[in-house]
């Protein structure tokens, strides 16, 4: 069986216990948090959440760029949000390589250099506060005081607080 097939199968198993009527496209909890793609991290284990209590918008490092800004402003503006948890964490592999060493290496293989970055660092504490800081100073946002940040350990499974 391939993964694909794999996970359609889990699908169907989920589906046959599936209760939509309580859930509605506003989170219960009128929070949106922006967290990492690892694998290793997941929102509603380390939160205790429930389907429906939160928006989760993950992306490469928890980043907030131009993209989740854009998640943001419907999140609070059209479907009720008002605070936002930022989660980065331990041992990511955005401190791994550099941002125009990326790019680089992306315009030798394809011949294109993006117009992106990668949004590496090196501090990540340093990086969970820029995260906050572009999250206060969005013009798109009516609700930039009530944001926090946090670093997620990977081997401990513990929240730390980023003033």
């Amino acid at each position: 069986m391939s993964v694909i097939e794999e996970l359609l199968r889990n699908n169907e198993a989920h589906a046959a216990g599936f209760d939509h009527d309580h859930l509605t496209a506003t989170p219960r909890m009128r929070v949106a948090v922006v967290t990492c793609m690892d694998p290793r991290i997941d929102p509603a284990g380390l939160l205790g959440l429930a389907v429906g209590d939160v928006h989760v918008l993950r992306n490469a490092g928890g980043v907030v760029t131009d993209d989740v800004i854009r998640s943001l402003a419907i999140s609070q503006r059209k479907l009720g949000t008002e605070d936002v948890v930022l989660i980065h964490h331990t041992d990511c592999h955005l401190q791994t390589f550099d941002d125009d060493g990326f790019r680089n290496e992306i315009r030798r293989e394809t011949g294109i250099k993006p117009s992106w970055s990668a949004e590496t660092f090196t501090d990540l504490d340093a990086d969970v506060r820029q995260s906050i800081a572009r999250v206060e100073a969005s013009p798109y946002l009516p609700r930039t005081d009530r944001v926090c940040g946090f670093v997620y350990d990977v081997s401990t499974g513990r929240l730390r607080a980023v003033g």
